[in-house]
């Protein structure tokens, strides 16, 4: 028998149709599952168990407390990739979402295979390492310096002014992205391809909001905005 640890999937779903539905499809692709119909329970749950669950899904319309609400309370302690569902059409949760720090989406209904696609895409970027760009890049183990900005490559560390930023593993992938070529100009479709596995059918709004929430943390004046284009880190 495999000692490997199954991933632990906390689901958060008020409709007993779709919880249930979730929880049999994710089974069957071998994630542990644990699901609570509302965001005061599913809140309770994560907080019992935070250190054994590697990722949530949260949908935006829950009783008691919602996806929303939820995505910010986790946030204050964990760093635990967070995947939002969103009713179809309605960008104002989605934006809302992302703003309070889920990684990514996605619209209901929703495809088994999509949303498999979209976890898998999470779970790599939470154990995520840096790649060799193709210009000239640091090593895997070197420490980037950006002015008070540093980056530890190896550790998956970051600081800023000598204290320690804590960064979602999405922030903390889309920075590196941005550090392995400083001053260069990365368009969006380029972001939505290598941080979220998206195509050009990719939602923009998830990389723009994503670098709001690196602003905050890092500055505003760190990433720059090339309208038209993209944004860059500068030197």
């Amino acid at each position: 028998m495999s000692d490997v640890r199954p991933v632990r999937v906390l689901l958060v779903e008020d409709d007993e149709l779709m919880r249930r539905a979730f929880t049999v499809a994710l089974e069957r692709y071998g994630y542990a599952m644990t699901a609570a119909a509302d965001g005061l329970t599913g809140l309770e749950l994560f907080r019992e168990q935070e250190r054994e669950f590697d990722l949530l899904i949260l949908d935006v319309m829950l009783p008691g407390l919602d996806g929303i609400g939820l995505c910010r309370r986790v946030r204050e302690t964990s760093l635990v990739p967070v995947l939002m569902m969103s009713a179809r059409g309605d960008g104002l949760d989605i934006v809302a979402g992302l703003e309070a720090g889920a990684d990514d989406y996605v619209v209901k209904p929703v495809d088994t295979f999509v949303l498999v696609a979209r976890i898998r895409s999470l779970l790599r970027r939470a154990t995520y390492a840096p790649q060799q760009p193709t210009e000239p890049a640091a090593s895997a183990d070197e420490v980037l310096t950006f002015g008070d900005l540093v980056i530890d490559t190896a550790g998956m560390e970051v600081s800023l002014a000598g204290k320690p930023v804590a960064l979602t593993p999405t922030e903390l992938k889309v920075l590196l992205e941005f550090a392995a070529r400083p001053g260069v100009v990365l368009e969006r479709h380029t972001l939505l391809r290598d941080v979220w596995d998206y195509g050009w059918d990719g939602d923009s709004r998830v990389v723009d909001l994503c670098v709001q929430r690196l602003r905050r943390k890092l500055g505003r004046d760190r990433i720059e905005t090339v309208r038209g284009f993209g944004y860059k880190l500068r030197r």
